[in-house]
C-alpha cells in the first residue's frame, strides 16, 4: 500500500469520523462530514490508497461502525495510530480496513508518501527516508482484510463449505 498521510492527534472520537447529525443520510453523506470538524478538507482531500494517522485512542465514543465505514468508503488504505479504541479496532477490521498500531506514529509527518506493509509490519516514509516498525497484522486478520471484511469472508467460506 502506498499514499499520502493525513495526521490527526489523540482521542479522536467516532463523532468526528461519523458525525451524528449526518447518521440518517447513509454512509455517502455520513463519508463527505468525516473528520470534517479537524480538517474540513478532508473528505474531498483524501485519495484512494492514502492513510489516517492518528494519536492514542485513535476512534474513541459511540461504537458505531460507521465511523471506520466512512474511512473505507472515502478509499482510506489503513488507519495508522500509536492506539486505537477497541471497539474501533474491531470494526475497522470486520469492515476490511486495515488498522496498524505503530508507537511511532508521531513521526509521520502530514504529506507524507507512505509505504505500508502490514503483513511485515513496516512503514516506509519516501519523504522521510525512515522505516518505522508497527504491530503486523496476524495471517488470519490479513485474510480477513483481504477478502474485504469479516462478512465477505464468511459469504465465501460459506458458499464453499
Amino acid at each position: 500500500m502506498s499514499g499520502c498521510a493525513f495526521v490527526f492527534g489523540d482521542n479522536v472520537d467516532t463523532d468526528v469520523l461519523a458525525p451524528g447529525a449526518y447518521m440518517k443520510g447513509g454512509i455517502d453523506e455520513i463519508a463527505r462530514h468525516c473528520l470534517g470538524a479537524l480538517d474540513p478538507t478532508f473528505a474531498a482531500s483524501v485519495a484512494p490508497g492514502d492513510f489516517v494517522i492518528g494519536g492514542r485512542n485513535f476512534g474513541m465514543g459511540s461504537s458505531r461502525e460507521q465511523a471506520a465505514q466512512a474511512l473505507k468508503h472515502l478509499g482510506v488504505a489503513a488507519v495508522i495510530a500509536t492506539s486505537f479504541a477497541g471497539i474501533f479496532y474491531r470494526n475497522a477490521l470486520n469492515l476490511g480496513l486495515p488498522a496498524l498500531v505503530c508507537a511511532a506514529a508521531r513521526k509521520i509527518r502530514a504529506g507524507d508518501r507512505l509505504e505500508v506493509d502490514a503483513a511485515a509490519g513496516t512503514i516506509h516514509s519516501a519523504t522521510s527516508g525512515e522505516t518505522l516498525a508497527c504491530q503486523a497484522l496476524p495471517p488470519h486478520l490479513m485474510t480477513l482484510v483481504a477478502a474485504g471484511g469479516l462478512v465477505p469472508y464468511l459469504e465465501r467460506k460459506f458458499k464453499r463449505a
